[in-house]
């Protein structure tokens, strides 16, 4: 992966923020969870949401139409 290429990097970002969103879900549904790992995992997830939408912001120029 080429660090440089801000799109790139955003895909990867959203693969992962999908990957724990599944894996959130999975342990939900077993009902038997750790909720130590559950609310670290809760937190990365929320972490990759805001890097997610800056990155978003500095490659989508705000333009007032």
């Amino acid at each position: 992966m080429n660090d440089d290429d801000p799109r790139e990097v955003l895909t990867m970002l959203k693969v992962e923020h999908r990957r724990l969103d599944e894996e959130i879900e999975r342990m939900r549904e077993t009902g038997n969870c750790d909720q130590l790992e559950l609310a670290r995992m809760k937190k990365r997830k929320l972490a990759l949401k805001d890097e997610i939408q800056q990155l978003a912001d500095r490659i989508v120029p705000d333009i007032i139409a």
